[in-house]
């Protein structure tokens, strides 16, 4: 998909693809595109991506 302007969420870098749920241009760096979600998306649909690296207490 062609789309011009800038991030929405940097601010700084061309914005390269739109986000599938809410619309947000996103450039490379803030866009998941395995998921086809901006950064913040991604990041709400799976908020414990960062517990399962850092979990070591699992019984």
């Amino acid at each position: 998909m062609s789309v011009t302007g800038l991030c929405q969420i940097c601010e700084s870098r061309p914005a390269q693809d739109r986000c599938e749920n809410c619309g947000t241009l996103a450039c490379e760096v803030h866009y998941e595109r395995r998921l086809g979600l901006c950064a913040d998306c991604a990041a709400q649909a799976r908020p414990d991506r960062g517990a399962e690296e850092t979990d070591t207490h699992r019984f």
